[in-house]
């Protein structure tokens, strides 16, 4: 089988009958409603049968599936997935076309469109719809994104082979079909800017006080990324009730019978100044091969193994002094830093910090439950709350499984989950971060991966909230019914969405009030709502159907989603409101084509783009299973092939089977990681050299990083019988504030520290130390930095 650049195509040389995608999302505030459609036509001289496996967000609630065929359009029926099967199945051995959209079941965001019997030159479009709440970002913005990546996910020994798996790729750039993308936001309160990382067409607002805009992305789009869309409005942080009336049409009993209710909190808490010492971390980072890949498909991309790297190092920085941690690498086996989570000191800190600089993706697959099981029997420590920070590519085939892990040991400890590069399944970062009460981030493209991992860390240094619970305050008439749980962990600058039905019935002119209520270091918060109860009818039950997929989420990840009892439930949310579960799917019959198809369609898997074609040390030899679940000789490199790289063993996995893995790590000489190590952004230089109790040695290093010289810093210390580290301090401090302002969330905890230790060493020489360091780095800093 010959090379190509990027992926080989492991499919035939036939034509791929998915010519084109059309997407039209409609933004309002915090909800996208998007309709996609795929238009097909069959060039082979027989039928065809084309599957195509797409990416969905997990919290994606879809709602509508038709057909348009022959000028006629069928809309599809929502039916339990067997039975949709089935009635697929018969139509396509009856010669008629039939139409099936299905949730893949190993993991929620992964989507499988089949078209069967397509006749040879006819034409066919399906047309899917969802709907989606949007997550806020740290600087503000409304990220929506659609996925377009959907990377190949590594199937564990003896676990059923993922779909993902079997779909053909090819090269970048040679994706035969386009995508068509248009965009409609609007916000009450105005739209100050919408950016992307995509080119897109200039944004034009549609009307006179900009509240609504349009843009749509610009030709020459690859497939070689997710298409993200950030829209910027002028007030973001304002809680909000939406209340949406009954379906006329909907049947009694029902959830879409009674009105629905959209509850967005943003909690308020009180300044605090002080973080707690207290916790036990532990950081679960993905070695797998596919940590190699870039984090984007640019040339000298950082690859997602170094920005984790240098994130982890960072974190072990900003850890207080008196908590415990440890590290754990996974891939196809595990290996821990550390027999057992250790006190955080400067030997444990420095001990660590040496071992993550030599830490290379080197681990074959992606298998994260095992490592997740050995935590887990781990015992914790009752005085240090355990905090589980996961870092991965998201890649994993048995996702379902690893939810049910994290969801079964909930009680005992936070998952904060971090998906690496475009195609991280959304599935496994919100689905382990749900259950475990923490936060997830996505880092993709250009983003840094740095500040949205500090802000995860604060979240969980933050004093607890305790207690939490709604109180309602309807006409006597209504009773509040919660489709969605009470939130069961609050962090601050974080919107809390709750789904509610009403029961009973609603006067006229009649108000509502709801308070969310909650315990912070022992003083209670009330985050009061006041609502009319106005109901109007809607097109677009938009509330109801994320309502719906809240609770299909909540009943499918919970701890009884295998009885008979939660399927039924499940079943009848999914049915009555038209939303697709892990237990229904979508399937449409033409019952009225004019020519029955004669004989069974060739099938036809539709190719996704290969993101990997920069990594040459993907190259595997036969029979070996890479960290993406690459297949043998799956991967080439884009450049004419290297020499082959050298073939190390490694320790024998879980398995039993040595896992082998491509490096040149070796083949580095001691001046290229000298030099790699000299172009390290300067803000990382310094962090590399914080001492844990948050200190500074007084050292060339430091000096070198300062824009200095080690002579004229001794030189200029103003009170030389204090210990040199309080100067050398006082000066890190000061280059922070003016050499890195724009940088601040990722380094605020590191000052923290750092100021913490110098109250306790300078005394009154404190003002001496801040006017000599300005002097010494030629720079102005305000005074109440040191609190004074």
């Amino acid at each position: 089988m010959g090379f190509c650049c990027g992926l080989i195509i492991v499919a035939s040389k036939k034509q791929v009958p998915l010519r084109g995608i059309s997407v039209d999302v409609q933004v309002k505030g915090f909800v996208a409603d998007v309709t996609a459609t795929l238009k097909y036509k069959n060039v082979e001289e027989k039928a065809v049968e084309a599957v195509f496996v797409f990416p969905m967000d997990e919290d994606s609630a879809v709602y509508r599936f038709e057909a348009t065929i022959e000028g006629k359009t069928i809309v599809a029926e929502l039916q339990e997935k067997e039975k949709a099967h089935k009635t697929y199945d018969e139509a396509i051995k009856q010669g008629q076309q039939a139409f099936l959209l299905e949730e893949d079941q190993s993991s929620a965001d992964i989507f499988t469109c089949t078209v069967g019997n397509l006749p040879p030159g006819e034409e066919a479009e399906v047309t899917l719809s969802y709907v989606r709440e949007l997550p806020l970002e740290a600087d503000g913005a409304v990220r929506f994104v659609l996925p377009a990546v959907l990377n190949p996910r590594y199937t564990p020994k003896g676990e059923e082979q993922s779909v993902t798996a079997i779909r053909p790729f090819v090269p970048i750039g040679g994706i035969p079909y386009t995508l068509h993308l248009s965009a409609h936001f609007q916000s009450a309160y105005g739209i100050s800017e919408i950016k992307s990382n995509c080119n897109l067409t200039p944004v034009e607002y549609t009307d006179g006080d900009k509240t609504a805009a349009k843009v749509s992305l610009a030709e020459g789009y690859k497939f070689e990324r997710d298409v993200e869309l950030l829209a910027y409005y002028k007030e973001v942080n304002k809680p909000s009730v939406t209340v949406e009336a009954a379906l006329a049409d909907a049947k009694a009993g029902s959830s879409m019978a009674d009105p629905a209710v959209m509850l967005n909190f943003y909690p308020s808490f009180p300044e605090i100044q002080e973080q707690s010492n207290r916790g036990e971390f532990i950081f679960l980072m993905d070695r797998s091969g596919s940590m190699e890949c870039p984090m984007y498909s640019e040339p000298d991309a950082p690859k997602r193994i170094e920005s984790a790297k240098e994130t982890l190092v960072l974190l072990l920085k900003s850890l207080p002094l008196g908590c415990y941690f440890n590290i754990f690498g996974f891939g196809s086996h595990f290996e821990s830093f550390f027999p057992e989570s250790m006190e955080y000191t400067q030997q444990t800190m420095d001990d660590a910090v040496k071992k993550v600089n030599e830490m290379e993706a080197d681990l074959g697959g992606t298998e994260i439950l095992q490592p997740l099981k050995k935590i887990y029997k781990t015992a914790g420590r009752p005085e240090h709350p355990r905090q589980l920070f996961v870092f991965t590519d998201g890649e994993v085939g048995n996702t379902k499984q690893v939810i049910a892990e994290v969801q079964r040991n909930s009680s005992n400890h936070r998952c904060f989950a971090f998906g690496i590069g475009e195609g991280a399944s959304t599935s496994l970062i919100k689905g382990i971060s749900r259950a475990a009460n923490g936060t997830c981030e996505f880092i993709s493209g250009k983003d840094r991966m740095q500040p949205k991992v500090l802000k995860a860390l604060k979240c969980s240094l933050q004093p607890t909230v305790d207690d939490i619970s709604l109180e309602w305050a309807l006409p006597t008439a209504l009773e509040a019914v919660l489709l969605s749980k009470t939130p069961s962990a609050i962090f601050k600058g974080q919107k809390s969405i709750v789904y509610v039905q009403l029961k009973g019935k609603v006067g006229d002119g009649a108000e509502g009030e709801v308070c969310l209520k909650y315990k912070f270091k022992n003083e209670t918060i009330n985050n009061v709502l006041k609502f009319p109860l106005k109901l109007e009818s809607v097109k677009r039950p938009t509330i109801h159907r994320l309502a719906a997929k809240a609770l299909i989420s909540e009943l499918e990840y919970g701890t009884d989603a295998d009885s008979e009892e939660v399927k039924k439930r499940i079943l009848e949310a999914s049915l009555q409101s038209g939303v697709v579960s892990s237990l229904t799917a979508y399937v449409a019959v033409n019952k009225d084509s004019k020519k029955p198809v004669e004989g069974p369609p060739m099938r036809v898997d539709i190719p996704a783009p290969g993101l990997f074609q920069n990594s040459a040390r993907f190259f595997a030899a036969p029979g070996l299973r890479l960290g993406g679940g690459m297949r043998p000789m799956a991967m080439a490199c884009s450049a004419p092939m290297p020499r082959m790289m050298k073939m190390k063993k490694k320790k024998m996995c879980n398995s039993g089977e040595p896992v082998v893995y491509s490096s040149d790590i070796q083949d580095r000489s001691i001046e290229e990681q000298v030099a790699r190590k000299a172009v390290a952004p300067p803000l990382y230089r310094l962090i590399s050299l914080q001492n844990a109790d948050g200190s500074w040695n007084l050292s060339s290093e430091l000096a070198s990083v300062l824009g200095t010289s080690e002579k004229e810093i001794m030189a200029k210390n103003p009170a030389p019988s204090i210990d040199a580290s309080v100067w050398a301090t006082v000066l890190a401090v000061i280059w922070l504030h003016t050499s890195c302002p724009d940088q601040k969330e990722e380094w605020e905890l590191l000052e923290g520290k750092a100021l913490a230790w110098v109250k306790t060493k300078a005394g009154a020489s404190i003002g001496e130390f801040i006017k000599a360091g300005k002097d010494v780095l030629k720079c102005s800093v305000d005074p109440k930095v040191f609190c004074l």
